[in-house]
C-alpha cells in the first residue's frame, strides 16, 4: 500500500542508511496540531511522537504532511510511534508567521498547484511570491486560475500571469462547472504528489474534490459583500486520487513570508536576470548607471516598473531571513553598518570641520 503513496526504492536505502533502520516505513499523510496520521503497507494508523524526536529535532526537522518517517507499529491498536524522518527531496518552507523562524508547509512533492482565483482575490504580485516558493521548493510549479466561471471573459487575467510566470503552465478552471479539471488531474502522474497552495478562498479544497470526484474537503460558498470565498481547510491532508496520484491539501496563508530563497527568486524574476546580464556595469543597481538594459527595458515598455520593485522587496526579505537567521551574515551586516557610518561621520568632518 505505501508504494501507492510514493514508496521508492531510493527511500528505501535512505531508511536502511537510518540508525532506526530497524522501524517500518511510513508516510505522513495528516498533520494538524501535534496529531499525525500515518499510512504503511497494512493502513492507516494514529501516530505520536517519540520523545527523544520530539526533544532531539532541531528546527523544521518534526514531521510534516508528506514526509516519510520510520515508525514502530501496534497493530492492535492501530497506533504507531515516528522514530525519525527521512530525508526529504523537496521542502516548500515559509518564514512562520508573526516570528522569524522556518516553517516547513509541505515535504517530498513533485507537482506544485499554485492557486488563484479570477475575482477578487487576483493578485500578480502575490502570485510573483508564491512562484519563488515554488521555484526554491524544487518541485513543479503550475498557476491554476481558479474560479474562471466568475470571471468573464478573463483572458487579460490570462496574460496578466503568463506575463510574469515564465516557462510554467497556466491553466484556468472552474470546479463548480468542471471547466478545465481535466487538464489539472493530467497534470499528476501516478505515484507522483501535487500540494495545493494559494490565499483562503482561493478555491484550493473545491479544487481537490472535483479531483477526488466527492465532497471530502469542507468548502464554503463566496461571500457576497467581500466577492472572496472563506476559508475552511484547518489541517495539512494528503489524499490518493482515484488516477493513482496523490494531492496534499493545504491551509490558506494569509502570510508568505521568504526564507533563504534567493536561487527561487533568481528563477521567478528569469526575465530580470537575464536583462541584468546585459547591463554595462556587473554591479549595476538597475537605478540610474548608464546603460542598464533593466531600465532601458522599462522605458521601452517591455518590463514592468511593478515586477522590479517586487523582486527588490523579495530579495530584501529574504536577505533579511538570513541575517536573523546566520551568525556571520549578522557580523557582515554590522560591519557593513559600521563601515557607513564611519564614512558618514568622514564627510561631515569634510563639509563642517571638527565643529
Amino acid at each position: 500500500m505505501l508504494k501507492n503513496y510514493g514508496w521508492t526504492l531510493s527511500r528505501q536505502r535512505a531508511l536502511a542508511s537510518l540508525a532506526a533502520s530497524e522501524h517500518q516505513p511510513a508516510r505522513v499523510t495528516i498533520q494538524h496540531r501535534g496529531r499525525y496520521e500515518i499510512v504503511c503497507d497494512d493502513g492507516h494508523y494514529a501516530a505520536t511522537l517519540a520523545g527523544r524526536l520530539m526533544h532531539e529535532a532541531g528546527d523544521g526537522a518534526l514531521p510534516v504532511t508528506g514526509d516519510f518517517v520510520a515508525v514502530s507499529l501496534r497493530p492492535s491498536e492501530r497506533a504507531a510511534t515516528i522514530h525519525a524522518v527521512l530525508p526529504r527531496e523537496t521542502v516548500f518552507a515559509r518564514k512562520e508567521a508573526g516570528g522569524h523562524a522556518r516553517q516547513i508547509v509541505a515535504a517530498n512533492v513533485d507537482v506544485a498547484f499554485l492557486v488563484m482565483a479570477m475575482n477578487a482575490d487576483f493578485n500578480p504580485r502575490r502570485l510573483e511570491r508564491y512562484l519563488a516558493l515554488a521555484r526554491e521548493s524544487g518541485a513543479r510549479p503550475l498557476v491554476l486560475l481558479s474560479k474562471s466561471d466568475l470571471a468573464g471573459d478573463g483572458a487579460a487575467q490570462i496574460d496578466a500571469v503568463r506575463a510574469i510566470a515564465h516557462g510554467v503552465t497556466v491553466l484556468a478552471l472552474s470546479a463548480v462547472t468542471g471547466d478545465g479539471v481535466d487538464a489539472v488531474a493530467r497534470e499528476i502522474l501516478p505515484g507522483e504528489t501535487a500540494v495545493v497552495l494559494g490565499s483562503s478562498g482561493a478555491g484550493k479544497s473545491t479544487l481537490v474534490n472535483a479531483l477526488l470526484g466527492e465532497a471530502r474537503m469542507v468548502t464554503q460558498a463566496i461571500s457576497a459583500h467581500l466577492d472572496k470565498g472563506r476559508h475552511t481547510t484547518t489541517h495539512r491532508e494528503l489524499v490518493l486520487l482515484p488516477s493513482g496520484g496523490l494531492i496534499l491539501d493545504t491551509p490558506g496563508m494569509r502570510e508568505l513570508g521568504l526564507t533563504d530563497a534567493s536561487s527561487g527568486i533568481e528563477a521567478a524574476f528569469a526575465d530580470i536576470a537575464a536583462l541584468a546580464a546585459q547591463c554595462r556595469f556587473r554591479d549595476c543597481t538597475h537605478e540610474r548607471e548608464p546603460g542598464c538594459a533593466v531600465q532601458a527595458a522599462i522605458e521601452a515598455g517591455d518590463l514592468a516598473t511593478a515586477r522590479l520593485k517586487s523582486m527588490r522587496k523579495l530579495e530584501r526579505e529574504a536577505a533579511r531571513f538570513e541575517i536573523a537567521e546566520d551568525p556571520l551574515a549578522r557580523q557582515v551586516q554590522r560591519r557593513l553598518w559600521a563601515q557607513r557610518g564611519k564614512a558618514a561621520k568622514a564627510r561631515m568632518k569634510a563639509k563642517y570641520g571638527d565643529d
